[in-house]
């Protein structure tokens, strides 16, 4: 399914960047317009590779496409690099914002590690202060346009540094000013979230929701380290979560599937899993099924049950959009419009909204797709 040079796709008639979308696994600094990072740097005197924005879009991708995770964030330096002022900050997350609108995202959690801007002299206070700002401004601009969209922080702590607990009453400080849940990010293999245990228990204690970056770089012990020690509401990526899973028979499209105790366990009590499948494809997440987006085991968790979304993770690396993650899905696995809504329902379900406001979200998102 052709994206077109709006980056739209149609499927069964229908626009998918019109359709409403709900995007759960989204970095502000795996965000940034290359154009932005460019004009950012120059004021800075910040070096950059290209001074060309579709160049420096080319040197992302190619970066990025490493089949390593560790290779993978490498590519953060530059985009962190010029977002260590207030302005930085106001002006990439305001765009962030504008550029979820236009992709048909009508709720996001955008998650960032206010621990990595502090090199131009701001506080952690000041910096979410800066990020919320830009945020504000972002929906504001997207309503002038007639699309209405809100968004909430995902205040993330390094995994490998010691700032966790500190990071953590950062976002409990910021709740209801904007932080809606935590996470922690940086390089899985080797950091078990059972490393960050204090945080997650002062998060528990607070009743706090968390998501936890678990099952991407490293298996099984990382998800379950991330629903016991994390006390994960929902898995960031999670999607070697199938190798609890074992497939005993097929017969033309009939699968029998064994399931595993930790496999079970989050189907059961439908734990969304934030999949990000371009992304999934170049860390090497996926490479114990193969190496193109048709050995995503993806669909495989989606029939069995699983409350699979679907995400970006980083727009800028991955050069995607949400709209692009859902073509790419319908195409590759022929899915219709139920099977799109169905993930942007599960979405909604497990978005660290109050009850009250995800059961709109969902009616919005109905409303949407049946018009």
């Amino acid at each position: 399914m052709p994206i077109d040079q709006h980056g739209d796709a149609i499927l069964d008639g229908v626009s998918l960047r019109s359709l409403p979308k709900v995007s759960l696994h989204d970095h502000l600094d795996g965000g940034v317009r290359p154009a932005t990072i460019i004009e950012l740097a120059d004021a800075i005197g910040f070096e950059v590779p290209e001074s060309d924005p579709d160049d420096l879009a080319d040197w992302f991708a190619e970066k990025s496409d490493s089949g390593s995770l560790v290779e993978y964030l490498k590519t953060f330096d530059l985009t962190i690099g010029v977002m260590q002022t207030r302005e930085g900050l106001t002006r990439v997350a305001r765009e962030f914002v504008e550029d979820l609108a236009a992709d048909g995202v009508i709720y996001g959690e955008v998650r960032w590690a206010p621990e990595q801007h502090l090199g131009g002299g701001l506080s952690l206070d000041e910096v979410v202060a800066a990020v919320q700002e830009g945020i504000e401004e972002g929906e504001d601009a997207a309503e002038s346009r007639g699309h209405d969209i809100r968004v909430g922080q995902l205040i993330s702590a390094m995994r490998h540094s010691d700032r966790s607990l500190e990071i953590a009453r950062l976002a409990v400080d910021w709740r209801n000013r904007g932080a809606v849940g935590f996470d922690i990010a940086g390089p899985e293999d080797g950091f078990p979230p059972s490393r960050l245990r204090e945080a997650f228990d002062y998060l528990a204690s607070e009743f706090f929701p968390a998501t936890v970056h678990a099952g991407e770089a490293a298996g099984l012990d990382s998800i379950r380290s991330a629903l016991i020690d994390g006390r994960a509401l929902r898995l960031g990526h999670g999607v070697r979560l199938a190798e609890d899973l074992e497939v005993v028979s097929r017969a033309g499209e009939e699968v029998l599937v064994q399931f595993g105790d930790l496999a079970r366990w989050v189907r059961d009590r439908e734990i969304p899993l934030e999949l990000s499948p371009s992304s999934n494809l170049q860390t090497g997440a996926i490479e114990r099924w193969g190496t193109t987006i048709e050995d995503h085991p993806f669909d495989l968790l989606y029939q069995l049950g699983f409350a699979v979304t679907v995400n970006v993770d980083n727009r800028t690396m991955s050069r995607t959009s949400l709209t692009r993650e859902l073509a790419l899905l319908a195409e590759t696995f022929e899915y219709g419009l139920d099977d799109l809504e169905a993930f942007q329902l599960n979405a909604a379900a497990g978005a660290f909204l109050p009850v009250e406001e995800r059961e709109e979200l969902i009616d919005l998102i109905a409303d949407g797709f049946d018009a």
